[in-house]
């Protein structure tokens, strides 16, 4: 900057002190510039002999590290050549002034760097800054922060010169070009050069066109000035957009920095959130035990505290003092705790209770989240509990941890009763034993058994199950709750005495406290609580008169003595369990390896994957199916259903009545109604039928390629629950009737091959029928003569009535072979007296019967022999010989439903293809994740030894494993 200022001073100060740039007589010495008027007065006082104006220009020179130039007359000078040498000197002032440019970049630059060491300043300003979370963020996050050292950070960036060569400051540079042009284009140079700063380019500019009028070589000089001008212009703005995009990447470069930072400390937090307590490892052995069904004699033997106690008694409020928190559901003399309660406490920074099944966080210093977790827990509870019972042996598991809680395990059993009351299941009062005892037999289960002090100590039930379960008491830890109340209510203090001392009860234990768990109001805090009880205990006469001793009253010295006997009982059981279930996990592994040695080991949730991608699988091969097949199936099983009501109602009554009009118009009639009632319905539940039989079939042979029949179960309730769930698409019967109805009313047959068809099908048809009529006869007059010796049978009464009756009607059907369908009353009375001519009793009824049969089988067969008449009939048809003899409207008929049969195979099976078989799969797959969601119906529906062995060897190795991490980081404690 010093330099530069000499610069800018040596500008003014020879502009007006030269003789050739404007110093004249007469310039009072008050309008030079103040450096100027230094310079004058200093060498002035200094030498007083010489010149002051050429002593002063000499000093400015040699700042501006050139030459000093001399006093000369324009056109005169030395040696005579007065115009060479001006023209000389406009060359070394023009050099001169070039030379200048360094000092005025060499400024802006400088300039240029102090901003932008400002702008990085505010950049360090605005990285986080974590030394006010000192109390919260775990060691490593200071680590972190010591491995991106801003201070590093800083070194490593350019520092303020490099950042100077490289970012000047616009500003400065704007300014000193303007002070540039102004100087190279005034006439009078003393007064623009002091006006620069402040003078705008068009006054520079206004100056330089006054000027303009001094000679060609002056307008040749400012040609070359404007040319140097417009490349100094491209150099700002080149070294403009050089520091833009620096500004950038330096910006980019923050941003990418701060998201590091945070990502480092996010993956720390991570880490730290997988890092286990202790104690939460412990608890989550625990965990899986609760859901181990154990087999080969290893039992869960893990310690644990088992809080029990009457009901009312106060151990839910103990346990609330222990972890420092009112987290369980209340109610005044109702039974609250319906399920075990698994309580895993832990000291932590925050206050904090979580289930285990759950993500959530409840911050137990905020009323609301106490009262969201304590309506969850009741939830749970009501939840739990099925088939109307009051109680459920379900576990309910959560974790609290907070400052200064004890690390222990408890589990907070429903409070004992003695009689069941109204809105109580009957087996309330066994279900609460039988849970107390499951947990209390552990032998290395603590038991803190909670006795109410405010009440007579023989009403007491606990008690008596605890000395049942702990003779000895060499586990357990009684509590006495509302010591208060009971000092107030009882006339005599020594019978409490007598009950921490284990004098009244007939029940050893390790130790004996008293405890008192607030004045009886649920509002109460637990810190209000914690007050009561040590003002209470302090102003005792109990604690005065030596009846309790201080370590066995307050809830704090409790918590203490439970958690040192919980730890102790843990060390003293964890390794004997660990080697007891390496036993058993060896035993597991040996059955499964001599039982299944080809076969991995898979659990249930493994197994209904494995299942769910078969059935995907086969559900996928129905769209696989060929148009041919699906057509055919159809067709083939339409006709089936529909069959018998077109012979029996349509054909049968039409060709029955002998004329061709008349069947033309029956015919007509009953299709129309056969359509509009009944024929789309019968069509879509064949298409329905046709897509679960291919289903099933599909499953059927995916079953025989190496398939576990493991999953049978499975897939069929699979395949039933997605048909269940199916429903055709409505709208497509309105489509399908129309379709239909057109189909049948056409009667066109066009060429040959399709007449042939048609006669083939009426004849296929005809012979069906025709031999299932036969077999009907054959039935009502049971074998015939080559039977009867052949296989030894002889007829029954009633076959040989009925034979006798259909020889007769033969005879009458030989007579009258164009015989109507109907037997009238004379006729049927002429064949009854025939008969009893013969000694055969026949009833009126038994005789029409075998008739119908008789005319049936007459008529087949001669309609049978009509339709192979009619296979020469295409030209009679086709020329409408209508008076022919040959009339052949019943091979019309049949073409009219085969062909309405083909149109609707059709239709249906692009129904299928296109809309219902992805319907029937979003349907599989829907069921297939609600299975996967409901583990009892995959309990039900995976079964077998080997799936239930594959859980146990499962959870036996998680077992194993876990407890081994446990007794690791128990170790390290140590």
């Amino acid at each position: 900057m010093l330099r530069a200022g000499n610069a800018v001073a040596c500008l003014a100060c020879r502009s007006l002190l030269s003789p050739r740039m404007g110093v004249r007589v007469g310039v009072p010495i008050q309008k030079l510039h103040p450096l100027s008027r230094a310079i004058h007065h200093r060498y002035t006082n200094a030498n007083p002999q010489r010149t002051p104006h050429r002593t002063a220009a000499r000093h400015i020179s040699s700042l501006c590290r050139l030459p000093p130039r001399t006093h000369k007359s324009r056109y005169g000078g030395q040696g005579g050549h007065g115009y060479q040498q001006h023209r000389s000197f406009w060359a070394v002032r023009l050099a001169a002034r070039l030379l200048k440019l360094r000092y005025l970049f060499l400024g802006g630059a400088v300039g240029g760097g102090y901003t932008a060491k400002k702008t990085y300043e505010e950049w360090k300003d605005l990285l986080p800054d974590l030394s006010e979370y000192n109390w919260v963020v775990p060691d490593f996050v200071w680590e972190l922060t010591e491995q991106i050292d801003l201070e590093k950070l800083a070194k490593a960036l350019p520092d303020a010169a490099e950042l100077a060569k490289l970012m000047p400051d616009l500003e400065k540079i704007g300014e000193n070009f303007t002070f540039l042009k102004s100087l190279l284009s005034t006439e009078s140079p003393g007064e623009s050069a002091l006006k620069a700063p402040e003078a705008p380019v068009a006054a520079a500019a206004a100056a330089s066109t006054a000027s303009s009028a001094e000679g060609g070589d002056k307008q040749y000089k400012k040609a070359s000035d404007k040319e140097k001008i417009d490349q100094l212009q491209e150099e700002i703005l080149r070294s403009q957009m050089k520091y833009q995009r620096m500004l950038e990447r330096l910006e980019k470069e923050n941003k990418e920095l701060r998201k590091v930072v945070l990502q480092k400390d996010d993956k720390g937090i991570h880490q730290r959130k997988i890092k286990k307590s202790l104690i939460d490892l412990y608890s989550e052995v625990l965990d899986i035990l609760s859901d181990f069904d154990s087999n080969y004699n290893t039992q869960d033997h893990l310690p644990r505290v088992v809080v029990v106690g009457d009901q009312s008694a106060g151990k839910t409020s103990v346990l609330e003092m222990i972890a420092q928190a009112r987290i369980f559901p209340r109610g005044s003399g109702e039974m609250m705790t319906r399920s075990p309660v698994k309580v895993t406490l832990s000291e932590g920074p925050h206050h904090v209770a979580m289930f285990k099944d759950s993500s959530r966080e409840f911050d137990l210093s905020k009323e609301e989240d106490l009262a969201a977790l304590r309506q969850e827990i009741e939830l749970r509870m009501r939840k739990s509990v099925k088939d109307g019972q009051t109680v459920s042996p379900e576990t309910i598991s959560i974790s609290v941890k907070g400052p200064g809680i004890q690390r222990m395990v408890l589990v907070d059993l429903p409070g004992v009763i003695n009689t069941v009351t109204a809105g109580m299941a009957a087996d309330t009062k066994e279900t609460i034993f039988s849970i107390s005892k499951a947990y209390m037999q552990n032998p290395n289960a603590i038991i803190l058994c909670i006795q109410d002090g405010s009440v007579d100590a023989e009403r007491s039930i606990v008690t008596d199950l605890v000395s049942q379960m702990d003779p000895q008491g060499k586990r357990t830890i009684f509590v006495l709750t509302k010591v208060d109340l009971a000092e107030k209510n009882l006339s005599s203090p020594n019978r409490i005495q007598q009950i921490v001392e284990g004098k009244l009860f007939p029940m050893k234990a390790l130790g004996y406290f008293a405890v008192v768990t607030g004045k009886g109001s649920s509002s109460e805090s637990i810190d209000s609580i914690k007050d009561y009880e040590e003002d209470f205990f302090q102003s005792s006469r109990l604690l005065r008169d030596g009846m309790l001793k201080a370590h066995q009253v307050t809830t704090k010295n409790l918590s203490l003595a439970v958690s040192d006997c919980f730890w102790k009982m843990v060390r003293e059981s964890v390794e004997q369990q660990a080697d007891a279930f390496k036993a058993s996990r060896f035993n597991l592994e040996t059955e499964w390896k001599n039982n299944y040695p080809r076969l991995r080991e898979l659990d249930r949730n493994e197994l209904f994957e494995k299942a769910k991608n078969e059935i995907l699988d086969e559900v996928i091969s129905l769209s696989q199916v060929t148009p041919k097949h699906w057509e055919s199936i159809l067709q083939k099983k339409l006709w089936e259903r529909v069959s018998t009501h077109v012979i029996e109602n349509i054909y049968l009554p039409a060709a029955q009545t002998m004329d061709s009009g008349t069947f033309n118009t029956t015919v007509d009639i009953k299709l129309k109604q056969w359509t509009d009632k009944q024929l789309p319905h019968k069509a879509l539940e064949v298409a329905w039928e046709t897509l679960q039989e291919e289903f099933a079939r599909f499953m059927a042979e995916y079953k025989g390629k190496d398939q576990d029949d493991i999953f049978d179960k499975l897939k069929e309730a699979v395949k039933d629950e997605s048909i269940k769930r199916h429903k055709w698409n409505e709208r497509a019967m309105d489509s399908l009737r129309v379709i239909q109805h057109n189909a049948l009313e056409d009667r066109s047959i066009t060429d040959k091959p399709q007449w042939d068809a048609a006669i083939q099908f009426m004849e296929e048809t005809l012979q069906s029928r025709l031999k299932d009529t036969e077999s009907v006869i054959n039935d009502m007059v049971g074998p015939d003569w080559k039977q009867r010796w052949m296989h030894w049978t002889n007829r029954t009464a009633d076959q040989h009535i009925r034979n006798e009756t259909k020889n007769e009607l033969e005879r009458l059907l030989k007579l009258q072979e164009d015989h109507t369908a109907y037997l009238a009353n004379d006729e049927v009375t002429t064949v009854r007296k025939n008969l009893e001519s013969r000694g055969v009793e026949v009833d009126p009824v038994l005789i029409k019967d075998t008739w119908h049969q008789m005319y049936r089988r007459h008529f087949l067969q001669k309609a049978l022999a009509h339709c192979n008449l009619c296979r020469r009939g295409y030209y009679y048809y086709q020329r409408h010989f209508i008076d022919s003899e040959l009339e052949c409207n019943d091979v019309v008929l049949f073409w009219r439903i085969q062909r309405m049969l083909v149109i609707t195979g059709n239709t249906l099976r692009q129904q299928l293809t296109n809309t219902e078989v992805r319907r029937l799969e979003k349907n599989v797959k829907e069921v297939l994740e609600d299975f996967g969601e409901d583990n009892e119906k995959k309990t039900h529906l995976i079964t077998g030894r080997r799936v239930q062995l594959a859980e146990d060897l499962k959870k036996v190795r998680e077992i194993q494993e876990k407890l081994e991490a446990f007794i690791e980081a128990l170790h390290k404690e140590k």
